[in-house]
């Protein structure tokens, strides 16, 4: 039988997750069908039509009826009584482990049992989870259950912030594999595992689509337009970067800047452009498509983010994908791709005065020599982050582990 595998994220498609949609696209052009299973949806963010095809793929659990949960709830009780109640003792004890509570986990329990007869149903030999959230957590009970062998990749910082409420070690510990998303993201989980499990710690990088990597080169434009593309919320910054393009603006610095994304934080960014009287200078664009960001950054100087937690941010990757060179911090995975004074500038996250200098000095490096600091970037981000080729790397661990699943299951 040939290998199925399910994918299994809290949210998805999601905006801010078309990494996620590149890796499936990778491990089908592996020959691998991949299976799409959401926890919830939030199809009325979506803007990008490829998202919308993926949305039609996708099966949603919060999406079913009453009746589905019940079905499945009396049917994992009935075929495997005991898996099932050693499922929910584990789902007790989570509940009292964690900060989400019992009835949470009881929740979760009851997905598991709808979970487990989709993979049943669609012949799910392994899943596959992104995040080391609830999605873990109900492949963890559906694994109890006896459902498919299951493997997480970790992106952080939320998942290395609660691990002990979100029981990653736990979840870790049970997965057939884990990936992380950097060098730094592995030595996190090394930090948080115990050193048994190590060796099931692997490094596989997000990527992006050929067609950045294909993008003709041209030359970076002689403008003073800047780009950051991300959700607007604290973590990433935003609200930093309009202090320092006040400043800017202040010191008679010619900048633009276009804001990319929507998210929790957008009426106080409007508030704080409108009182340092930015109008004219930052303008706020809302989610955009992945054609749209394309042409964002190729007619932007630079992609400035200044994030003050992440894992590896994937539109760095897109920026210096298409030649352009990125201003970005010391955190996380993030020193891992962007070099200083090769493709890129890197501050101390939450530093507003080094991200001023930082940005003056972007905005002083001539056209030429931004071009081949976006040159160099293209180079780095082809060779580590070419989407296809590390599906190619998680395709194989898929197969290593059906084959070692297979042969356990043979006399």
């Amino acid at each position: 039988m040939p290998m199925r595998v399910g994918y299994l994220i809290n949210q998805y498609p999601k905006v801010s997750h078309s990494f996620i949609r590149r890796e499936i696209a990778g491990i089908e052009a592996c020959g691998i069908p991949v299976s799409r299973y959401s926890v919830r949806s939030c199809a009325a963010e979506l803007v990008d039509p490829q998202d919308h095809q993926e949305f039609v793929q996708t099966q949603i659990l919060l999406e079913q009826d009453r009746i589905a949960f019940i079905n499945a709830f009396f049917r994992t009780a009935v075929g495997h009584p005991r898996r099932w109640l050693r499922t929910l003792a584990l789902a007790v004890r989570l509940g009292l482990d964690c900060d989400q509570g019992l009835l949470k986990h009881l929740a979760y329990f009851v997905e598991s049992c709808l979970l487990l007869c989709w993979c049943q149903q669609d012949e799910i030999q392994h899943l596959h989870v992104h995040f080391g959230t609830n999605s873990a957590t109900l492949a963890l009970l559906c694994y109890s259950q006896g459902g498919p062998s299951y493997s997480l990749t970790i992106h952080g910082p939320e998942e290395f912030d609660r691990a002990a409420n979100l029981a990653l070690d736990r979840k870790v510990a049970s997965a057939a594999f884990v990936i992380a998303v950097s060098s730094f993201g592995r030595s996190q989980l090394y930090r948080l595992c115990p050193y048994k499990d190590w060796g099931k710690i692997q490094v596989v990088h997000c990527g992006v689509d050929r067609q950045f990597l294909q993008e003709p080169q041209g030359s970076v434009p002689d403008s003073t337009r800047l780009v950051c593309v991300g959700r607007l919320c604290e973590q990433k910054g935003q609200a930093l970067l309009i202090e320092a393009m006040g400043r800017l603006k202040r010191a008679d610095i010619p900048a633009e800047l276009v804001l990319v994304g929507d998210g929790p934080m957008r009426r106080e960014l409007e508030e704080m452009i409108e009182r340092q009287e930015l109008c004219d200078r930052i303008t706020i664009s809302g989610w955009a498509s992945s054609d749209a960001v394309r042409e964002l950054i190729l007619s932007s100087r630079a992609l400035v983010l200044p994030s003050f937690a992440e894992g590896l941010p994937v539109v760095l990757m897109e920026a210096l994908g298409l030649g352009r060179p990125v201003l970005s911090t010391y955190i996380a995975g993030i020193p891992e791709l962007v070099e200083p004074g090769v493709n890129g500038w890197l501050v101390p996250a939450g530093s507003i005065e080094a991200l001023t200098e930082g940005l003056r000095a972007l905005l002083q490096t001539s056209p030429e020599q931004l071009q081949r600091m976006g040159l160099a970037g293209y180079a780095a981000t082809s060779q580590k982050h070419d989407a296809y080729d590390e599906a190619k790397s998680l395709a194989r661990l898929f197969a290593q582990t059906c084959a070692q699943t297979c042969a356990l299951s043979c006399p």
